[in-house]
């Protein structure tokens, strides 16, 4: 009766302690992430899967060019992956993306918007403690050409490298 208590109790201590490593490892040193959806190709395709880091987000400043996964700023649930393509000081420039619409109305409506909005932002700077991300697909990418920078607390990780599929495992 007591070895079995006594196993018993070794696998739940040995259970408890593999289970907070894995969360203090997942949590603060690196992750896996599935993709999904269309704004990161061709870089990215849905269901790659991506080993990431999150030593880096928090001890270094972000650089041009690296893939982040962050907490969207819409929907604070989900997470999004993008490229950081301007830092704190960059002046944004945006450029004339084209929407495809159903009807007319909604082309004018849309048409208002979108220049309403460039017309607000076209002479943006990435102010402190921000930065501009967007998709590789600019024509499917919801970004911050639509919400603005984004604060570097929302971003969780950084993209080391593509695991999945293998015949596309490549360092990012």
């Amino acid at each position: 009766m007591v070895s079995i208590f006594s196993r018993v109790k070794d696998i739940v201590k040995y259970s408890m302690m593999y289970a907070c490593m894995t969360h203090c490892t997942f949590e603060y040193i690196g992750d896996f992430v599935v993709c999904n959806g269309p704004s990161m190709e061709p870089t990215l395709h849905s269901k790659n899967v991506l080993l990431t880091e999150r030593i880096t987000t928090r001890f270094h400043n972000p650089r041009r060019g690296d893939i982040i996964i962050a907490i969207s700023p819409t929907d604070p649930k989900q997470y999004i992956c993008k490229r950081i393509v301007g830092i704190p000081g960059d002046r944004i420039v945006l450029k004339n993306n084209t929407t495809d619409t159903k009807t007319e109305e909604d082309a004018l409506t849309a048409a208002a918007s979108k220049k309403q909005k460039l017309k607000e932002l076209q002479d943006e700077y990435v102010p402190r403690g921000c930065i501009w991300i967007e998709g590789d697909n600019s024509e499917n990418s919801a970004d911050s050409r639509y919400y603005g920078p984004i604060p570097l607390g929302l971003v969780k990780s950084r993209v080391v490298c593509r695991l999945w599929p293998i015949k596309e495992m490549c360092m990012l």
